[in-house]
């Protein structure tokens, strides 16, 4: 397995837009999203891949294990430095998802994690990821579940999400932009990450809002949880979707 540590020497700062390896009060929302690029690595071997918002970069090197070649894409000019002296097996390009940088039908996969929520135009996006992928090309995509991310509220509680969707949602975008959506699924807490919730009396997720709306230190039983989570404690399955955390989607090129 790649190493998706290897970054960690010198870090990108702390945003609250994106994860980062190596940060102890970030290590659950880092092995959530890690979880996700572990269950899509298949799809990636051999393949010519476009890792559009690439962030930190720790994906899109985890990928490289399994792909031919891959392109870090990202806007941000310190990000994309930080991903050429941190992850030397990936491409690093600065560019706007809106006016993806490649030809026309040149990539075997586009992967999207944790990004599309952030997108203004996301249909013009997908059109664009239609464009550079070659057919029957795939496109990988998770996101934030609205319902169970957003729960009650008619704007994203991320401040730096412009529009979260639900499963059906997600569906129905990539499908009238050109996609044939092949898997759709869910991520969501596997046994360990329950029982660790029933011992903190509540949700972890809830729990690190909470103190952080506060701006208290957390308890020590919060801290060692989350220090404590792996990517195996996320687990993945088709059932059930309106109640995921994240949505995990793979979209065939028609």
């Amino acid at each position: 397995m790649t190493d998706v540590s290897a970054g960690h020497g010198n870090a990108l700062p702390l945003t609250g837009e994106r994860t980062v390896p190596g940060v102890a009060e970030e290590n659950y929302w880092f092995r959530r999203h890690e979880a996700a690029y572990l269950a899509l690595r298949p799809y990636c071997v051999d393949a010519a891949l476009l890792e559009a918002g690439c962030g930190e970069g720790y994906g899109a090197n985890l990928l490289a294990g399994d792909a031919r070649a891959v392109i870090a894409l990202d806007y941000d000019a310190t990000t994309v430095a930080h991903v050429h002296r941190a992850y030397p097996s990936v491409h690093p390009v600065r560019g706007n998802l809106a006016a993806l940088p490649l030809r026309s039908s040149t990539v075997d996969v586009v992967a999207n994690l944790q990004v599309i929520e952030h997108l203004w135009d996301q249909a013009g996006f997908l059109h664009e990821c239609h464009r550079v992928l070659r057919p029957g090309g795939r496109l990988l995509v998770t996101t934030p579940n609205r319902i169970t991310f957003s729960p009650g509220r008619d704007t994203p509680l991320n401040p730096f999400h412009t529009r979260e969707l639900d499963p059906d949602e997600l569906c129905e975008l990539c499908e009238a932009n050109g996609f044939r959506v092949e898997l759709l699924a869910g991520l969501r807490h596997g046994p360990r990450l329950r029982a660790a919730e029933v011992a903190l009396g509540g949700s972890i997720v809830d729990l690190q809002v909470a103190a952080a709306v506060a701006a208290t230190p957390w308890p020590m039983a919060l801290r060692k949880a989350v220090a404590g989570v792996e990517a195996g404690d996320f687990e993945i399955g088709t059932t059930d979707l309106q109640s995921c955390l994240d949505i995990v989607a793979v979209a065939v090129r028609r």
